[in-house]
């Protein structure tokens, strides 16, 4: 008799610590990142070029939320699908995770065979991405491709990818699904840069500027850092405005000493200390 009541008093304290203990550390909400160039990390060897995925990173707070840039050059979704890139992110997806999706550079690319993807593809090949996301209880957001650098006579941005950012938008007016239209965004962007400032988005550099590339390079597709940062910008403006869970709710928050405006003179004004 006394043992079964000791055994049973030891059951009741077990479950009351099992209620009171300390709650376990709070999941961290992964943010994958598929798509093309223009979003992908960059290695050292192609400094300054800067896939805009690389500083989008900086403005979560990591303790809530991480960034995982699987985006990768010269990939449509039909080849990102192919290489068997997409089917690992889904089985690592988990409820409440975020999958942002922007292709079309490549996929509209009519003179490269290897990665081509015709329009109507193009379509069904986001419906899987974003079908399969939410099968797991995770949130698809679709992009619409980023703008290439591209002015008329006349100074006007020339829209470049027509057909893929109207077949995106009609994707995600399907699925019901958030939409961030960076190609009209960036557009309008570099239009306030105008013809010549806009360069300084870009990958453009005279011979010998950057040891990278001595010979230069001129190139109206990927961006440097700036433009990258710049482009992060667009895509941090439309997850607080459209209020994206979870991410709206995260967004990095400056240390205190950033926290108030910089002194302009005094001894102050130039910090010695980081």
């Amino acid at each position: 008799m006394r043992t079964s009541l000791l055994k049973t008093t030891a059951g009741l304290s077990l479950l009351l610590l099992t209620a009171f203990a300390a709650p376990g550390p709070r999941k961290k909400t992964k943010l994958y990142m598929i798509g093309d160039s223009t979003m992908a990390n960059k290695p050292q060897q192609v400094f300054p070029e800067t896939g805009w995925g690389m500083p989008l990173a900086t403005y979560f707070d990591t303790a809530a939320v991480v960034v995982d840039n699987r985006a990768q050059n010269g990939r449509s979704t039909r080849t990102f699908l192919a290489e068997n890139r997409w089917q690992p992110i889904v089985q690592a997806l988990q409820e409440g995770d975020y999958v942002f999706i922007q292709f079309g550079h490549n996929d509209e690319a009519d003179n490269y065979p290897d990665r081509y993807t015709p329009p109507e593809d193009y379509r069904k090949n986001l419906s899987k991405f974003v079908s399969e996301t939410r099968g797991k209880k995770a949130y698809p957001v679709l992009l619409t491709p980023i703008t290439r650098r591209r002015f008329d006579q006349a100074g006007r941005i020339q829209e470049t990818h027509v057909a893929y950012s109207k077949v995106t938008a009609e994707v995600a007016a399907q699925y019901k699904v958030p939409l961030i239209d960076l190609d009209k965004m960036s557009r309008e962007l570099v239009q306030q840069y105008g013809v010549d400032k806009s360069l300084l988005l870009y990958l453009e550099l005279a011979p010998g500027d950057h040891p990278n590339y001595p010979y230069g390079r001129a190139d109206n597709t990927h961006f440097n850092e700036l433009g990258a940062r710049k482009m992060a910008q667009l895509v941090v403006g439309q997850i607080t405005a459209q209020k994206l869970p979870i991410l709206s709710e995260h967004l990095a928050k400056p240390t205190a000493k950033n926290a108030v405006p910089p002194a302009t003179n005094g001894k102050d004004a130039q910090p010695t200390t980081p």
